[in-house]
């Protein structure tokens, strides 16, 4: 008689008597949990920008607000067009976002953007809390127990002290969010629901995309009962059938994937030996065997996270190339464990008895499996950040194997405690002290090489930080130490040979980049720099032009070029720079110098007001961003043109938004205006009719020297204000000062009239008579003798007119 299959067992969780007490006791655990997960990560919260967090964040155009905001949808996360082939193909644009709205709310404030990244973790515990006692179906003192264990794992440092890690702590949020819509509620729009949030984890991370293979491989698992009975044809219409909800999960699987690989713009990232040395290797055995051990290494780090780093890349793990090798024993174990965990979860099959270990077995392998080299060559060997997700599955298989034995035990249960609060210490323990790696650059890499003192990569970084530091001598040996360990790295070839130009060693270092990376930028440019010095124009010229073709939007070249090029060219060199980048003041200066060389002097007063209006948003007053304001105000000064200068600088201080209050901008206004009048009328003044008198002393008269005298002190004390830029010593210089009076053989003497009530100095220009002859007149009586009042001079306007004032 055959025997009918068991219907499948849930367990029953004891329910509290009312939904309030189990409301209040749910939210009780996960307060727990994500009070834990914070407490672990605190003292991260003052840690600096580190690693990979400089070019996807500080000099990302995307997060920086740089570029316009519809252009993080066609960049990929570091800032690069997709459609470049250059571009490392990572489409996160909901990670940019995130990290674009932290930086419009508190700038490079770093300890926001910590804060952020403990939060969501925070977040993730109590989510793997529900989804434990959810979805894998284990009382809930044991699922919060996972939720423990995954809040104080020493493996999420790297996602979490590290701010580019947030695309992993994203992505696992709305990848555990899917998984608790899809098998944890009820409704029609549960699927749609879940695919959303899958599909939003995708853009978090590329691993989110496995959120939709593990709903529909998990919820054919959990109604295989009903599927062995009942008829496709007679249930696959149904509006919530098991049919139908994998029918939709799948075609929403096959879009999405369609969709990312388009995003792909028709090429693959490009890597380099560097980066991922086994994928290089032309053995497929030793790349299967090699890939094959980096799995079975990843699962020895989520059991024992001792050995942490951020970087495993070049020399951290050779090559599998003997199946003789003792680690292919590490391979086969991890296997037979993988292979004896799914065997006993298909023999359960139709009891589904070990609920828990099958979501952890696939919680382990699903995420895991865009990373692990084995479809998609990736750019690295081993990244512990790409664990976030799989440490999931590991805690859940770990707790139901606690789980069981403390049903089974007795005696033992005190000792599981003992051993489990164990464990949750020395993993918070070693976060923290992890945590404190993570602080700044300096520590991170000086704990990593401790730990992998045969890496060439971090011996490299090292050397880049002592080489930012001026430690020179130190970077050297760290250089040469890299080179030792990999000959053929080509950027530490590079890079010495930048610290060994007095040497004479800089061009061999170069040309041995060249040698084992012909494509090396950074290379090419350092060797047309140095062949200018040496006067090799051609070559540094043929270097430069490599240089473009290979990026095309390297500014510096242009700017190298644009010193040696012909004359012919630079103008062509210059539009480019403007194309290239148009909000940067430095070009249109330079335009303007170049046309001003030209003798082009409108077009270079241009070009200076361009890089007047740019310069001002440079966050901080330094005497190169005053250049073009400087440039501006000495082409005008030559011109004679004092009245735009005033305007210049009164709407460049005002644009500015300085600490100089608008009373004392108008005391300068003011003394411009006065000293300007003065010199109106005193041009007035030399072009009135001659007087002559017969009853004074021609030394009674004023016989001043050419009106320009004005004029020059106006200019002497505008050129000191654009040297100075302090309003206050301008207004002290340009107040009036008595002026001395001189005497001279054989000439009239100089006197100064003064006006009492306006409290200026009048000069005007008279030509000296001493014979009456001279003039051709009759002769007239002093006027000082008929007592006639000598008419005063029209006032004037002031000098700004209308036709001089401009918007700039």
């Amino acid at each position: 008689m055959r025997r009918r299959p068991l219907p499948s067992v849930r367990e029953e969780v004891s329910r509290p008597k009312t939904w309030r007490s189990l409301c209040e006791s749910e939210w009780a655990v996960y307060i727990l949990v994500a009070s834990v997960g914070s407490l672990t990560y605190a003292n991260s919260l003052n840690g600096e920008f580190v690693h990979d967090d400089i070019p996807a964040i500080v000099s990302n155009g995307d997060v920086n607000g740089a570029n316009p905001l519809l252009q993080v949808f066609k960049n990929d996360f570091w800032g690069t067009p997709m459609s470049d082939l250059n571009s490392h193909k990572s489409y996160r644009p909901l990670t940019t976002l995130s990290f674009r709205l932290n930086y419009v709310l508190c700038g490079l404030s770093t300890w926001w953007w910590h804060a952020c990244n403990v939060a969501l973790h925070a977040l993730c515990c109590a989510l793997v809390a529900r989804t434990g006692a959810v979805v894998a179906r284990l009382q809930r003192p044991f699922a919060a127990l996972a939720a423990l264990l995954f809040a104080v794992h020493p493996i999420h440092t790297e996602a979490v002290s590290g701010v580019v890690g947030r695309a992993d702590v994203l992505a696992c949020v709305l990848f555990l969010s899917s998984l608790l819509l899809y098998h944890g509620t009820s409704g029609k729009l549960r699927v749609w629901a879940s695919v959303l949030l899958a599909a939003l984890s995708m853009l978090a991370k590329e691993t989110g995309l496995t959120a939709l293979l593990f709903n529909v491989v998990f919820d054919l698992y959990r109604y295989w009962g009903s599927i062995r009975r009942s008829s496709p044809i007679r249930c696959r219409w149904k509006e919530d059938s098991i049919y139908s909800r994998v029918a939709r999960s799948v075609g929403a699987l096959a879009l999405l994937a369609i969709f990312r690989i388009a995003m792909l713009q028709g090429s693959l990232p490009t890597f380099s030996p560097q980066d991922n040395p086994p994928a290089f290797h032309p053995s497929y055995i030793v790349r299967l065997m090699t890939f094959s051990y980096l799995a079975a290494f990843n699962c020895w780090l989520l059991i024992c996270p001792w050995t942490l780093s951020h970087d495993w890349q070049m020399g951290s793990i050779s090559l599998v190339t003997s199946g003789w090798d003792p680690r292919n024993l590490i391979t086969v174990t991890v296997l037979i464990a993988l292979l004896a965990i799914s065997y006993c979860c298909l023999m359960d099959l139709a009891v589904q008895r070990h609920t828990p270990a099958v979501v952890g077995l696939m919680l382990l392998v699903f995420p895991y499996l865009p990373a692990s080299n084995l479809f998609v060559t990736v750019g690295f060997v081993v990244a512990e950040r790409v664990l976030y997700i799989p440490s999931v599955g590991l805690v859940l298989i770990t707790v139901y194997g606690i789980q069981l034995m403390w049903r089974r035990t007795v005696r033992g249960k005190r000792l599981i405690v003992i051993g489990v609060a164990i464990l949750v210490a020395s993993g918070a323990a070693r976060t923290q002290l992890r945590n404190c790696d993570w602080r700044n650059r300096e520590t991170l890499i000086r704990a990593d090489l401790a730990v992998l003192p045969h890496n060439a990569k971090l011996h490299y970084n090292f050397a880049n930080f002592l080489k930012d530091i001026e430690q020179q001598e130190s970077a050297i040996k760290h250089y040469k130490e890299a080179l030792k360990l990999w000959p053929s790295y080509a950027s530490a070839h590079n890079n010495l040979g930048t610290l060994v130009v007095e040497s004479g060693r800089a061009e061999h270092h170069f040309l041995q980049a060249l040698k084992y990376n012909r494509d090396h930028v950074n290379a090419h440019y350092n060797l047309a720099k140095l062949y200018r010095k040496k006067n090799k124009i051609n070559e540094s010229i043929k270097m430069l032009q490599r240089c473009i073709s290979l990026e095309p939007r390297f500014v510096h070249a242009y700017l190298e070029l644009l010193l040696v090029a012909p004359q012919e060219d630079k103008r062509d060199i210059l539009d480019k720079l403007l194309e290239l980048e148009p909000k940067n003041w430095e070009h249109y200066q330079i335009y303007g110098n170049w046309f001003k060389e030209r003798g082009l002097w409108p077009f270079s007063l241009q070009y200076y007001i361009s890089a007047v209006k740019l310069s001002i948003n440079d966050p901080e007053l330094t005497p190169n961003a005053l250049l073009p304001l400087r440039s501006a105000c000495l082409l005008l000064r030559s011109v004679g043109q004092q009245a735009r200068i005033l305007q210049l600088v009164n709407r460049w201080q005002t644009a500015r938004g300085d600490e100089v209050t608008a009373a004392r901008r108008w005391a300068v206004t003011r003394t411009w205006r006065l000293r300007n009048e003065l010199a109106d009328r005193a041009a007035k003044y030399a072009r009135a009719p001659l007087v002559t008198s017969t009853c004074l002393h021609h030394s009674k008269f004023e016989v001043s020297s050419d009106v320009y005298k004005i004029n020059n002190a106006v200019k002497e004390n505008t050129r000191t204000f654009l040297y100075k830029y302090d309003i206050q010593s301008v207004s002290k210089q340009n107040a009036m000062n008595d002026v001395e009076k001189a005497s001279t053989e054989n000439s009239c003497q100089k006197n100064i009239l003064h006006s009492d009530k306006e409290g200026v100095s009048l000069s005007a220009q008279y030509k000296p008579i001493q014979n009456k002859s001279e003039t051709g007149h009759k002769h007239k009586s002093c006027r000082l003798h008929k007592k006639k009042k000598i008419k005063e001079p029209e006032s004037f306007v002031p000098f700004v007119s209308d036709h001089l004032i401009k918007t700039y």
